[in-house]
């Protein structure tokens, strides 16, 4: 079995990705393996990319599933929401109280929607060639590879942007941050809305896919802006 690289391996990304390419056996990851991604020498600002997240039953993608799907593409310079993409999906697993209090996607919003499956192919065509880009990895990434795997029998694990790895590399993990935690102050939050909030973005009313992807897109061009540039490698960037 192939293990993905950590980020801590980030170059290894192409050297897994061609690897996949080859050994791919299903249609759908033979298509998606097929675009070649951006170099990981591409400069940020030549990067197409696409923010992805996703509502669940719960946290844990052993026991939980996707009910909602926002996609936005973008690039670091223009946000294009004419090619937005909002999907509201019926879960394998059932709905529990104390996620639809977060999401408010109920039994009767997934009474008549389509099973994940459906929209496979063309989520999948709006991510390739893309970098995806996301806020917390282990959501979005997790849960996709599980569910295309228990429905095509392959998943489809590739590299991602995430946006908050990237807050708590700048506001956690520097000395700065240190500093403050060894003086007892407490660590900065690193939350979408409390990340957006310390670069001056609008105010979103979280926990809706679409909304949320937007949100993301926003986030990491104002980190660029502010803590990189547009000439930083995806390597510096991707995990």
């Amino acid at each position: 079995m192939i293990k993905a690289p950590s980020r801590q391996a980030a170059p290894g990304w192409p050297e897994y990705l061609a690897q996949r390419q080859v050994e791919a056996h299903t249609a759908l990851s033979r298509r998606y393996y097929h675009h070649p991604l951006p170099s990981a020498e591409t400069p940020i600002s030549e990067v197409p990319m696409v923010a992805m997240d996703m509502e669940t039953t719960g946290l844990d993608p052993r026991r939980h599933g996707i009910v909602s799907v926002g996609l936005v593409p973008f690039t670091l310079e223009r946000i294009p929401l004419s090619q937005r993409q909002h999907r509201i999906v019926c879960p394998r697993q059932p709905l529990i109280p104390e996620s639809v209090t977060f999401h408010h996607i109920t039994h009767s919003d997934i009474a008549q929607a389509p099973d994940l499956d459906e929209f496979l192919d063309e989520l999948f065509e709006m991510l390739a060639g893309k970098i995806v880009v996301v806020h917390y990895r282990h959501i979005e990434r997790q849960f996709l590879d599980r569910a295309v795997k228990q429905r095509r029998g392959e998943g489809i694990v590739f590299p991602v942007i995430d946006t908050m790895s990237l807050e708590a590399s700048i506001h956690r993990q520097s000395l700065l941050a240190r500093f403050r935690r060894w003086i007892g102050r407490p660590p900065a939050s690193i939350r979408l809305f409390d990340s957006r909030a310390r670069y001056g973005l609008p105010l979103y009313q979280g926990h809706n896919a679409l909304v949320d992807a937007l949100a993301t897109a926003e986030l990491l061009q104002a980190q660029i802006a502010h803590h990189y540039s547009p000439n930083t490698p995806l390597s510096e960037l991707w995990s």
